[in-house]
């Protein structure tokens, strides 16, 4: 039986939210994030298991002829996604810590990216394309060691019941200056990656600057108005939602016109939005289901896709995979931990907070699909980096119990009524 486009395209998705789903229940038993269920669940839809295990059924779900289907449709979803992202970042997560936040998540990202550029050298011959020269496979491997993931971190510190305590209130707030840290950085990467001269990089990273700033200073207020206006709180007008969901749309089609990548237009537009208005509310509920629940997982399908397991052989490979991993987490880890030490911290906080910094999860897979999608890794360097993700993502929860037990939080608690009173 020959499948139309149409057939095809649903028979996929609904496998994907199948298999994500039933993983979902053994990641939720294990105390793992509902994220490390879906990225599994790609891997195991892809040609590393149910193409090694059932080709036929591999090759007749996911012929290579659909796979720019589902890769604009996910891209669709990680537009609305990242939306998501960048209004979950309210400015008054730094009140009261900006100085120990912007400390902390610089030192998360300038040791993680350091350690990337080094290894760059080491990596290149092997797992650089040869057309690409050595900067830009650098710089984008220091930034896809510097990643954090906001929303995961956020999943993470409410299912602990950590998000009100002073440990998860930094940590949400690093992870929020290393999110936007992040993306400029990146913006950069594929700007340097796309460009044929370093005039045309320049002349990218200048019209993403007059953009930045057009969105700060003129968008980001004319939306502010906007949204005051709104009649009814909490139930906006459908010509309302239709207009935020047109300019973010546009303000993706322009940085991808730019030369930045449409996600961070779709980021900065979230950023600049108005946070706790009710049309803000709105949003967020009615797109996070769509965005979330049915479009994400079709990003980490198309993700496994890409990731093959096979192309790790060998002894020597897997000690390039484990010393990415060590790397990896000792940027992240040493760099948050020693500066929340140096900021006042006790040692059992401050290696908390390491452990929190050094969760990758989705935004990471985002950036590494980038880093193919403009050519400057190899599909092994992304199955290394990719499994470096899922470890380091799986880690945290456990590690996190270890380190910051919940009599941690008790004494925290107990301290501050103490403070009260």
């Amino acid at each position: 039986m020959e499948f139309t486009t149409l057939a095809l395209l649903l028979a996929q998705i609904a496998a994907i939210l199948l298999v994500s789903r039933a993983l979902g229940l053994v990641t939720r038993w294990l105390g793992q994030p509902m994220v490390i269920a879906e990225m599994v669940a790609g891997i195991v839809l892809g040609p590393s298991l149910l193409g090694l295990l059932w080709p036929h059924a591999f090759d007749t779900l996911f012929p290579s002829t659909s796979l720019p289907v589902l890769k604009m449709l996910s891209q669709l979803g990680l537009v609305l996604f990242m939306f998501l992202v960048g209004l979950e970042l309210d400015p008054a997560l730094l009140r009261g810590r900006r100085r120990a936040s912007v400390m902390i998540s610089h030192a998360s990202i300038a040791l993680p990216f350091a350690l990337g550029v080094g290894a760059a050298w080491w990596l290149r011959d092997q797992y650089s394309p040869k057309n690409v020269a050595f900067l830009p496979f650098a710089l984008f491997l220091g930034t896809a060691m510097s990643v954090t993931a906001f929303p995961v971190l956020a999943r993470i510190l409410t299912e602990r019941g950590l998000l009100q305590s002073r440990v998860g209130a930094i940590a949400i707030a690093c992870a929020a200056v290393d999110d936007v840290t992040a993306w400029c950085m990146l913006a950069f990467v594929v700007a340097v990656a796309r460009a044929h001269a370093m005039t045309d990089a320049l002349w990218t990273a200048g019209l993403s600057a007059l953009f930045s700033l057009f969105m700060l200073f003129v968008t980001g207020p004319v939306l502010k108005r906007l949204s005051a206006r709104n009649p009814e709180p909490g139930a906006p007008t459908p010509s309302s939602i239709a207009g935020v969901l047109f300019l973010l749309l546009v303000s993706s089609a322009i940085t991808e016109a730019i030369g930045i990548h449409a996600l961070f237009g779709a980021f900065l537009f979230g950023a600049v939005f108005p946070k706790d208005t009710g049309l803000t509310k709105a949003l967020a509920s009615k797109l996070e289901s769509v965005a979330v629940l049915l479009l994400l997982p079709l990003f980490f399908a198309y993700s496994g896709i890409r990731t093959q397991l096979g192309l790790v052989s060998g002894a020597s490979q897997w000690l390039v995979v484990a010393a990415i991993i060590g790397l990896a987490t000792l940027g992240k880890f040493g760099g948050s931990a020693l500066a929340a030490r140096v900021s006042g911290m006790r040692w059992r906080e401050a290696s908390a907070i390491g452990v929190l910094m050094n969760t990758r999860g989705l935004m990471e897979l985002i950036v590494l699909n980038v880093g193919m999608d403009l050519g400057v890794i190899t599909p092994a360097m992304f199955t290394m980096l990719v499994i470096m993700a899922l470890v380091t993502t799986f880690a945290t929860t456990p590690i996190l119990h270890w380190v910051y037990p919940d009599r941690e939080l008790l004494r925290e608690t107990d301290g501050a009524l103490l403070t009260r009173t």
